[in-house]
Order: C-alpha cells, then sequence, then structure tokens
C-alpha cells in the first residue's frame, strides 16, 4: 500500500512535452512549439532522464517558442512559494516530510491523505504558492497582463510504501538544493518522521 510520494512539479517551460530526453506527454498543444520541436516524446520508463545525453541547444531554441519566457524562482518566490506551502498544509492537514524549492521545479516528500490522491495535494499547493506569490509581488509572471501560472500541469511522483525508500526519499529531497547551488533549506511546514 502506498504510504507516501515523493513529487516533483515544475514551473512553467522547465520541461517540455517535446523535450529531446523525453517526457511522459501524449501531445504538444501549442502549435508554435509543435512546429519547431515536434511530437510529444512519449517515454514509458519510470526513471529520471534528466542526466539524458541529448542537444541542449536544440531544447533551449524550442523554449524561445514558447508563448511566454519560463518562470523561474529567485529567493523571493521561494520564501512566498513556501509561505503557499504552510497555508496549504494548515488547511488540508498535509503532511511534508521534506521539499526542496530550486529555481524552476520543486521535490517534495508527502504523506499519502486519505481525501485526496497526490495530484489533488500538489495542485493544492500549486494553488496556495501562486495565490501567495501574488500577494507578495514575487511572482515570475506578473509582467503579463494575464499574469500565467508559473507551474506547468500536473507532476512527477513515485510511489513510497515502506521507511527505507522514505527515508532514500527525504535524504534525496534534502541534498537536493546542493545540486542547484542553493544554500540547505529548512522549511517550516516540515513535519519529521
Amino acid at each position: 500500500m502506498v504510504r507516501w510520494y515523493h513529487a516533483i512539479f515544475s514551473a512553467y517551460g522547465y520541461w517540455l512535452p517535446n523535450d529531446p530526453r523525453g517526457s511522459w506527454s501524449n501531445f504538444v498543444y501549442a502549435w508554435e512549439l509543435f512546429r519547431f520541436g515536434g511530437p510529444a516524446t512519449k517515454v514509458t520508463e519510470k526513471r529520471s532522464y534528466a542526466h539524458d545525453p541529448h542537444d541542449a541547444g536544440f531544447r533551449r531554441a524550442t523554449k524561445e517558442c514558447l508563448k511566454y519566457r519560463p518562470a523561474r524562482f529567485d529567493a523571493s518566490c521561494r520564501d512566498s512559494i513556501a509561505g503557499g506551502f504552510v497555508s496549504a498544509c494548515n488547511e488540508f492537514g498535509l503532511c511534508i516530510h521534506a521539499c526542496a524549492i530550486g529555481f524552476d521545479h520543486v521535490h517534495l516528500v508527502v504523506a499519502r491523505n486519505a481525501d485526496r490522491p497526490v495530484e489533488q495535494i500538489v495542485a493544492v499547493l500549486k494553488s496556495h504558492a501562486t495565490r501567495q506569490m501574488k500577494q507578495d509581488y514575487t511572482h515570475p509572471m506578473l509582467s503579463y497582463p494575464d499574469c500565467p501560472t508559473p507551474w506547468s500541469k500536473s507532476c512527477w511522483k513515485v510511489f513510497i510504501n515502506d521507511e527505507r525508500q522514505l527515508h532514500s526519499a527525504i535524504a534525496y529531497v534534502t541534498r537536493h538544493p546542493e545540486k542547484e547551488g542553493l544554500a540547505p533549506q529548512r522549511w517550516s511546514f516540515i513535519t519529521p518522521v
């Protein structure tokens, strides 16, 4: 039985549906993106493709076809996102055991919730984080008239059902900010195991 999740969700423009390393997307909805980068690059394995060799220049050029610039989270954004997560945890009784908020994606280890699937948990976290960024004027896309969401759709998740996996996921997420050159992160909404 699934007891926890390692969820990863990204900022708008971080990982495209036609990324040359592959994606879990079935379709490219934006014509400009399809025209330049081609169809969705569907993969079936549940593993990270982040370090697979690929044409990084082509990937960056494809991102130029996006409707908006890719969203990036600076220190102020990350603090606002964390504030939104506090609000979501309090309102919905979410139990987060580890969280890394990077420049363009979030890793977290969250306990299973009897009332909602992990996709809804992530949607709640994104919604509260977006509201907090708007309130704090740290939203990375405030300059656009329609102020689009800074998040991509859905999330990637790994099911965790034993304590060894849980501790391994927590250790991975806790170390993740270093991979991005960020200082260690200690958020107030974290519930120790």
